[in-house]
């Protein structure tokens, strides 16, 4: 099992936002599993008030995509990690298709996340995978993918020249 500080070492992420607790399974440049428990102390859940029902505690779709795609991200760059985003080689998510949402996710579930590579070409990484809550699906990724850029190239710089 990978906990948090071998995940810390690998992705920039920090609270609030990683969004992965720990690995269970890695197959380094094949496929991952990893775990996230979701609990009504999760930030975004600090706004409800006495009135809020059911449904406004449902995790937010945009959260778990971003969780599964720590792990994917994990997966992309665990034989060589760069959690200093100011340096080396910044890790891009490029696009997400293929997305589908079966579930609302609740406090007290707890989500686990798998990604498994289809394809890399140079510098970009494509995943394919999903997250199921007890054996029940939650989410469906098609394939993200994932391009690595030097961080120097990233920074601003000179002005592009005007195109004429």
């Amino acid at each position: 099992m990978i906990g948090q500080l071998e995940i810390r070492r690998v992705l920039p992420h920090r609270f609030p936002m990683l969004l992965l607790d720990r690995v269970t399974e890695l197959v380094p440049g094949r496929r991952v599993t990893a775990v996230k428990a979701v609990t009504c102390n999760e930030p975004f859940y600090q706004g409800l008030g006495p009135d809020a029902v059911a449904a406004d505690y449902a995790y937010p779709r945009v959260l778990l995509l971003e969780s599964w795609c720590q792990s994917a991200g994990l997966l992309a760059t665990w034989e060589s990690p760069e959690p200093d985003a100011l340096e080396g080689r910044v890790m891009l998510f490029g696009s997400v298709s293929g997305v589908e949402y079966h579930r609302p996710v609740l406090p007290g579930d707890v989500l686990e996340h798998r990604a498994a590579i289809t394809r890399v070409l140079d510098d970009t990484v494509i995943i394919e995978g999903g997250a199921t809550v007890a054996g029940e699906p939650a989410l469906t990724v098609g394939l993200a993918v994932l391009a690595f850029r030097p961080a120097g190239e990233l920074r601003p710089g000179d002005p592009a020249p005007a195109l004429t």
